[in-house]
């Protein structure tokens, strides 16, 4: 290392996808870290932070662009100490630079480009910028010069824009407290999303449209409670859609991250683990009231997809599939007329009716398969024929160069992605689903942790990085999910005690709220508090939602109560934020409305009570299962009932109140309904 700096990239010493990536640009990178910013205050240059992830596109694109362009890195490196940053390993990271750019008042996204002070302070930044000015954005050698003479020669300028950005980002952590929510805030989000969305395609708004799962969850559930059909109407018109769009990958399973256009046509092809977690877990809750047969090839699709391609050594998820191969973004997953033909013979006429495939193609001269121009079933034969001619293309495709595996585990998308396979081994009684959950559980619960306490991530046998409040909140869930599924109580041993890490290392005792990152994380210059829903459910938002659950399955007032608080330290200013939490609405709601059904009695005899009790369609049930011979705690309401003459009986209960046991499914299904 000489006076100036280091003089290499020194990111083949990390373990993450999208680090390694860079690990051979001629730009001298860092990890994030002491070392990095020590380096910084020496040599008396800024730091210049790039934050991204393994499967962006656009981070690629300004990776060869300018990464890997020899004049622009020696610039980098002659002017700045280079920090390169993972998003997926450092969420918390990414989370205090992204709300910094939206006080500049930019869109944030990925790559992040940020400019720091030695002190981590941010004071200018953007996102993708190219080699030269077009787009309207000024070209990242300008940028360059332009920063670095600011720095040195306006340091007032610097400390005035660190100074306020800094202050803003404190108040953004702030919250406003309130007396709760009420059953009018709620139905007026749920109003305020049904006018945002698209009623011919689905999805919120225009062009691009994403997922949101906490959304039409949240619809969902308005439906349920009011019974006013146009909600459902907004999440099935999205499910259909989104189902037969080319969103959807019709020959290997899984959604894409989102969609370009309005349409659901041309995806942004990368896979993220999350998303699929979320929409299985949406496509679950609603198959069990309309029983559509599109919804269950879906999950049963998309379960397989993650089991044929997104296991990792010892049974976890890993995170995402790249939107490219071969340098071109969607390769893997085009197709062209003449290979439709070529591949499926007789039957290419068929198929190439029903997914849109024509010599034009519908997406720059290739073919995104999707059904979206004829999506009502053919009969049997027809969609036999179909499913046989996607197994040859799945076969055939499978001689391509795949997309790029971001093969580190997470713990919050593997409790997202646990929870609902548990559910939907249980609603479509897949008992193979239950054990993948159960292995992905133990492998985060054993290898992503430090003792008690989880890690973040986990990649080529090192648990690596901090873990954040979404790990525990909803590993979490995952426990609670598979507590009902399973009536193992190790699971509800490891919810309470991750919730007494919570307690003790994240929460803010002053609001209630609870932090992203841990009281001993240093190297942080704000503590975030995530209750807006962003591509993943809050951690506060799905805390309530624990906090509920665990109230109902345990009976311990302690839960309800801190379940209260927290929604009281946010509800302060609803009429401006109620629409960024579905998430924390949802879990007043089965905080509120939750219904606990207790079943009791052997396993195998009650098991048609446990099956009834699975398929109801109210999404505030909680299930618990008491074995002969098992108790319930004593605050429980439930406590102290059991079978009725030797045989198993159900109990439904609300708060504290249980209904006469109930010894027949029907009767048990009539009670739910």
């Amino acid at each position: 290392m000489t006076a100036q700096g280091q003089t290499r990239n020194r990111l083949g010493d990390e373990t993450s996808p999208y680090l390694l990536q860079h690990k051979d640009n001629p730009v001298h990178w860092m990890a994030w870290g002491d070392d990095a910013f020590d380096l910084a205050r020496t040599s008396g240059r800024p730091v210049l932070l790039s934050i991204g992830y393994a499967a962006c596109h656009w981070c690629h694109v300004m990776a060869h662009e300018s990464f890997e362009d020899d004049a622009i890195a020696a610039q980098m490196n002659d002017l700045y100490v280079n920090i390169k940053v993972d998003r997926e390993e450092r969420p918390d990271v990414d989370a205090i630079y992204q709300q910094a750019l939206q006080l500049l008042g930019e869109q944030g996204g990925w790559p992040l480009t940020m400019f720091l002070t030695p002190e981590r302070k941010p004071f200018w930044g953007g996102t993708y910028f190219p080699p030269e000015d077009r787009y309207g954005r000024p070209g990242f050698p300008r940028v360059l010069d332009s920063i670095a003479q600011i720095y040195t020669g306006e340091p007032e300028k610097v400390e005035s824009n660190t100074t306020s950005l800094t202050d803003a980002l404190a108040q953004m952590s702030e919250v406003s407290p309130g007396d709760g929510i009420t059953d009018q805030i709620i139905d007026n989000a749920a109003q305020g999303f049904l006018r945002n969305v698209d009623t011919v395609h689905g999805g919120l708004g225009g062009a691009p449209k994403f997922p949101q799962g906490p959304v039409f969850e949240f619809l969902w559930r308005a439906w349920k409670r009011t019974g006013i059909p146009q909600y459902r109407d907004a999440v099935l018109v999205t499910l259909d859609r989104m189902s037969q769009g080319g969103i959807y990958d019709h020959v290997g399973g899984g959604f894409a991250r989102y969609s370009v256009d309005t349409v659901w046509l041309v995806p942004h092809f990368e896979k993220m683990l999350y998303d699929n977690a979320q929409l299985i877990d949406l496509l679950s809750l609603a198959w069990r009231d309309t029983q559509t047969p599109l919804y269950r090839e879906r999950v049963e699709e998309t379960v397989d997809w993650l089991l044929r391609e997104m296991v990792v050594e010892d049974g976890g998820f890993a995170g995402t599939l790249d939107a490219d191969s071969e340098g071109e973004e969607g390769k893997f997953y085009v197709w062209s007329e003449a290979e439709i033909d070529a591949a499926l013979g007789d039957d290419a006429a068929l198929f190439k009716s029903a997914y849109d495939i024509s010599a034009a193609g519908n997406w720059e001269g290739k073919v995104i398969l999707n059904r979206s121009q004829k999506p009502l079933r053919m009969s049997d034969a027809e969609e036999a024929t179909l499913k046989a001619c996607r197994e040859k293309l799945l076969d055939l495709r499978a001689d391509r160069i795949r997309p790029g595996l971001d093969d580190k585990v997470m713990a919050d998308w593997n409790g997202l992605m646990i929870a609902a396979l548990a559910n939907a081994s249980q609603v479509f009684d897949r008992p193979e689903w239950l054990e993948a959950a159960k292995t992905a559980f133990t492998f985060v619960r054993d290898k992503i942790s430090d003792g008690p306490r989880l890690r973040h991530t986990w990649r080529a046998g090192q648990a690596t990085q901090p873990a954040t409040l979404e790990d525990y909140a909803h590993m979490m869930r995952a426990a609670l999910a598979l507590l009902q599924a399973t009536q193992d109580s190790t699971y509800l041993d490891a919810a309470v005690g991750w919730m007494e890490i919570l307690d003790a290392h994240y929460l803010d005792s002053e609001s209630g709220v609870y932090n992203l990152s841990a009281d001993d994380v240093e190297d942080l210059i704000v503590r975030t508090k995530p209750f807006f829903d962003n591509a993943t459910p809050s951690g506060n938002g799905t805390l309530v939602q624990n906090l509920a659950r665990l109230w109902l399955l345990t009976g311990n007032d302690t839960y309800r109560k801190q379940a209260d608080r927290l929604i009281n330290a946010v509800s302060g200013d609803l009429n401006r934020t109620a629409m960024a939490m579905p998430t924390l609405l949802s879990g007043r709601e089965i905080l509120v409305n939750g219904v606990q059904v207790v079943i009791t009695g052997n396993q195998e005899a009650a098991e048609p009570l446990l099956r009834t009790a699975w398929a109801a369609a109210n999404p505030n049930i909680v299930i618990q299962h008491v074995a002969d011979g098992a108790t319930l705690p004593a605050g429980h309401p439930a406590a102290g009932k059991g079978p009725v003459d030797g045989q198993p009986a159900a109990y439904v209960c609300q708060e504290t109140t249980c209904s006469l046991p109930l010894s027949a499914a029907q009767t048990l299904e009539d009670a739910l309904k």
